[in-house]
């Protein structure tokens, strides 16, 4: 083969501190892939660094300029400028939603920090739109509003628009978003439009925030990207130029400067791209192997896995950037605080602690092996003779034998740990070093089949950027009803093969790597691509879509119009927690943002896996105090004797309400049932479930800026069930024709209210409202018959908002006191002591599946406790707890504890509890079982609703231990007025 047809290609990282550049033979059957590597300080401009990684990189390899075929870099530059709050790089970005009546209560911005809101936050928009889960239109795009937002987007001066509808993913006939896109070009041709489903995945408000941040970076990104492109040709390279996105694959100059924020994560990325190629150049070739990707560097160590496809599996659904709730694609990555600065201390019981704060790019100053004062990871493991090549070994000699041994265990732990938090099994796996501090690992690794250190692992990030390839990715929801899962499936794969091929992929190698929730495609760069997706919807240069341009519109005010954000966000020290006092006065408790933060982390804790997770009721409240509302909370004891209590909540699926968000009037089924009832003595409003989201949904509509209601602090399951007909008030039921439930409504939230009035059975209640949710959407609000103050006090389970923000503030002290080793005991505490609650178990988890038993599904996970050099060490002050074997959670081995009393997981690592979806092997969990109270257990109609036998399982109720009220907040705090 001539020299003219090597397929050559170079790769650059640039890194925080240096630039490394390599050059790759990729042809077929080569026998030297790898032909030079080079790295250099990365400069401030970032392009001159770039030239010299790459002049010198050739120099070595003697390669003339015309043999290469391709450069690809990856860069952080865009990432940083988020990090950093960069307001030169970032500019103030208009959102326009698209789902009509609802979402109002959970705006554009709503989870940014303020800081990042302070920079970002431009006009934000409702407009009519919007997809319900099977396709069909909330409601029809309004252009002329479209065009009147337009006008006041113009009027601010507004240069980044994003257009995020409901459920857009699933868009692909209608095509909302690019709709209003082709409106707002017409009427701003000069503004730069990001639609999300271009952005990322279902989820409303993550995808929106992820286009919000790309939209924010287009203008720098524009610019860099140049920066990139004049770098080669300043080199007289007149190859193509590409990036490396967040999946391991190339993306074109274009297509960067489109979306900068699919190449956040390309470090990480390229790292395991590059383990996978330098794995397959030694003996036996490609590997196809499930590994482990140790990426080491000066100040944290990263760990990724690699699939047999050479491709990093990617991290769960939501995770966060810049403390933004984000869902679009990125490698599962978990970072600790290792590297080859890391400072090595002994504290004041002698134990040897590692890090996390580092030297970084001070090692070579301040180190003890390069004439500096400071112990390191570095100095540690040249004391021990491992690496003489690095400093001044004789600096070191001094140091004790037992302290050097000390800190490699202790080392050799925190990468123990944080492989086994990676695996998903307890197979032994292969890890795969790379980085310059990968010294630091030892070649025997508990749970490790064995640790590779391949040629070139300093320059594995610069490798992974130069062997990417082309990709497509799908994400979307399909109807399966007609067609088996697997033909719809290979459709979908279809689709992405077409979607990779179209941006440049070889149709010849293109294969599926990943198809699970986002079907990924790849394949070898074939020399072109197509332009950019914008395409499809014109002929001729003729837009596809058509609309009234002539009607005379005004400028529309955005809802956000006059809002003053912040500068800073608040961040509350140990002592300020402790000190702080609930405002209550004369009997009624006013919910802080603090407050509401707790109350929604013992909501959480109180659901026992289920219940949902209530951080977006959570936000929608602190957006209604931030706005200036009160929400009240108040004894049962106050209400007036006439007065009545409405309770319900959310029904249907989590799934659907994460993009059908919230509606302005959360309140419209209580509202239908009092005007159906003709009532007009509403008191208060109360939780139906305090676990999960339905125990703050009702503090939203009780708010001063809906019905203007205090909420009881209480509720009616002490937990969350996942029946409507698992409640109190039913335990107290006086026939099981369901009388004391109806009548019960229904409203969808757009116009749609169902009332039920009578029923044979009360379990057909919940039947019934289930079917008639699903003709809503699959998600609506329901409310049941209003309930006297007699019928509460019996009922009503007491105090229980109060125990979410005990549970909420205990989860948050013991964070900030560093206390988490010993969270359980303060959680009992909180709970009432070990009478009312107590740890059954600490461990990991060792496998979680699913099983059908009696016609229901039911999940089970088993936890094993952790090995002696596996657990944190504790406060020594407090109690030592060890637990031994296994535990399983609703296996059927001894029972332990068993509904109506709770059982709850909890991360072991920050004190949260765990939702069903987020439980993983290796995660370090806390069980937590708490009492269940005596509406549920003093009665043989309680047991029957609430015990084991409702779950089919025929195993009588023994109780975890005694139940003790909780202590009610309000009475603690009040103060009289």
């Amino acid at each position: 083969m001539s020299a003219s047809r090597r397929n050559l290609r170079i790769g650059v990282d640039v890194g925080g501190t240096n630039t490394d550049a390599v050059i790759l033979d990729l042809t077929p059957g080569s026998s030297q892939p790898v032909l030079s590597t080079h790295k250099t300080p990365t400069t401030p401009d970032i392009t001159s660094g770039i030239q010299s990684a790459i002049h010198h990189t050739l120099l070595k390899a003697g390669i003339e300029k015309t043999q290469i075929q391709a450069v690809a870099i990856g860069t952080t530059s865009f990432v940083n400028s988020l990090i950093e709050r960069d307001a030169s790089k970032l500019e103030r970005v208009g959102v326009i939603r698209l789902a009509g009546p609802y979402g109002k209560l959970a705006p554009p911005f709503i989870s940014f920090p303020y800081e990042l809101r302070h920079v970002l936050e431009g006009p934000t928009f409702f407009a009519e739109g919007g997809l319900q889960v099977d396709g069909s239109e909330i409601t029809e795009v309004d252009p002329l509003e479209i065009r009147g937002i337009c006008a006041e987007i113009k009027r601010q001066g507004i240069k980044a628009i994003v257009v995020s509808g409901c459920y857009s993913p699933i868009d692909h006939d209608i095509r909302q978003e690019e709709f209003v896109r082709e409106i707002i070009r017409a009427e701003l041709p000069d503004v730069k439009v990001c639609i999300s489903k271009e952005v990322a995945n279902i989820d409303l408000v993550q995808r929106e925030n992820a286009t919000i941040l790309n939209a924010a970076l287009l203008g720098f990104a524009k610019t860099t990207v140049a920066g990139f492109i004049e770098s080669t040709r300043a080199l007289n390279l007149t190859c193509p130029l590409f990036l490396t996105s967040n999946d391991g694959t190339l993306m074109t100059c274009e297509l960067a400067a489109k979306f900068p924020i699919k190449t956040f994560s390309s470090g990480p990325t390229n790292s395991m791209r590059g383990a996978n190629f330098l794995a397959n150049l030694g003996e036996g070739g490609p590997r196809k192997e499930t590994a482990l990707v140790m990426d080491v560097g000066g100040t944290t160590t990263e760990i990724g896995v690699l699939l047999p496809s050479g491709f990093p599996r990617q991290a769960a659904t939501y995770h966060e950037l810049c403390g933004v709730p984000l869902n679009f694609s990125m490698p599962h990555v978990h970072s600790m605080g290792l590297g080859g600065g890391s400072r090595v201390r002994k504290d004041a019981s002698g134990k040897t602690t590692i890090g996390p704060d580092s030297l970084g790019y001070r090692l070579q100053e301040q180190s003890r092996v390069f004439g500096g004062d400071i112990l390191t990871t570095t100095d540690i493991v040249v004391a021990a003779g491992q690496a003489t090549s690095i400093g001044d070994a004789q600096l070191v000699k001094h140091l004790e034998a037992e302290d050097i041994s000390a800190a490699q265990n202790r080392i050799k732990q925190m990468i123990e740990a944080a492989v086994d938090s990676m695996k998903t099994s307890t197979q032994d796996v292969p890890v795969y070093l790379v980085g310059g501090g990968a010294i630091l690992v030892p070649d025997e690794l508990r749970g490790v089949s064995k640790v590779h250190r391949f040629p070139f692992y300093d320059a594995a990030n610069a490798v992974g950027a130069a062997c990417a390839q082309i990709s497509g990715v799908v994400d979307t929801f399909e109807d399966t009803s007609s067609s088996p899962v697997s033909a719809v499936q290979k459709a979908v794969e279809q689709r992405a093969i077409a979607k990779a091929v179209a941006a440049g992929a070889d149709p010849l190698s293109t294969v599926v790597v990943e198809s699970e929730c986002i079907p990924i495609a790849s394949g070898e760069w074939k020399g072109d691509a197509t332009t950019s997706d914008d395409a499809v919807f014109h002929e001729n240069g003729v837009s596809a879509f058509q609309w009234d341009t002539k009607t005379a519109v005004k400028p529309i005010p955005a809802s956000n119009e006059g809002r003053q954000i912040s500068t800073k966000d608040v961040e509350y020290t140990a002592e300020e927690l402790v000190a702080y006092k609930p405002d209550v006065r004369s009997g009624e408790w006013y919910l802080s943002e603090l407050d509401s933060e707790w109350i929604a982390t013992g909501c959480y804790i109180l659901g026992t896996g289920g219940g949902g997770n209530p951080n977006g009721e959570f936000l929608a409240l602190r957006e209604l105090l931030r706005k200036g509302a009160t929400c009240r909370v108040i004894d049962l004891k106050t209400l007036g004797e006439d007065k009545c209590v409405m309770y319900g909540g959310g029904i249907g699926s989590p799934e659907v309400a994460a993009e059908r968000l919230m509606n302005n009037d959360p309140a419209d089924a209580i509202k239908a049932l009092l005007e159906y009832m003709k009532l007009d003595n509403l008191g208060a409003l109360s939780a139906l479930e305090i676990g999960g989201g339905n125990g703050m949904v009702n503090m939203i509509a009780g708010a001063s800026a809906n019905l203007n209601v205090p909420i009881l602090d209480g509720d009616f399951m002490g937990r969350a069930y996942p029946t409507g007909w698992q409640t109190t008030v039913n335990v107290y039921a006086k026939d099981d024709r369901g009388s004391s439930q109806l009548p019960s409504s229904l409203a969808s939230g757009d116009g749609t209210t169902v009332i039920i009035t009578t029923a044979k059975h009360y379990k057909d209640i919940d039947k019934i409202l289930r079917a008639c949710c699903m003709e809503m959407g699959t998600a609506a609000d329901a409310a049941a018959r209003p309930l006297t103050k007699s019928e509460c006090t019996e009922a009503m389970i007491r105090n229980t908002v109060s125990q979410s923000w005990r549970l909420g503030r205990a989860v948050a002290l013991a964070n900030k006191q560093a206390q988490i080793g010993n969270v359980g005991n303060i959680l009992v505490d909180a709970l009432g002591g070990p009478k009312a609650a107590r740890v059954l178990f600490v461990g990991k988890i060792f496998s979680v599946g699913r099983r059908l038993y009696k016609g229901h599904s039911y999940g089970e996970i088993e936890i094993h406790a952790l090995a002696g050099d596996e657990s944190e060490e504790d406060d020594p002050s407090q109690p030592k707890q060890k637990f031994e074997g296994i535990m399983k959670i609703d296996g059927e081995t001894k029972i332990v504890a068993g509904v109506p009393d709770l059982i709850s997981v909890l991360d072991a690592q920050n004190g949260t509890a765990l939702g069903t979806p987020e439980y993983k092997y290796g995660l370090r969990v806390l069980v937590l079982g708490i009492t269940a109270a005596p509406q549920w257990t003093s009665t043989p109609r309680g047991l029957e609703l609430g015990a084991l036998p409702a779950f089919g399982y025929d195993v009588p109720y023994v109780p975890l231990g005694e139940y003790v009220e909780p202590r009610s907040v309000i009475e603690e705090y009040n103060t009289v007025v």
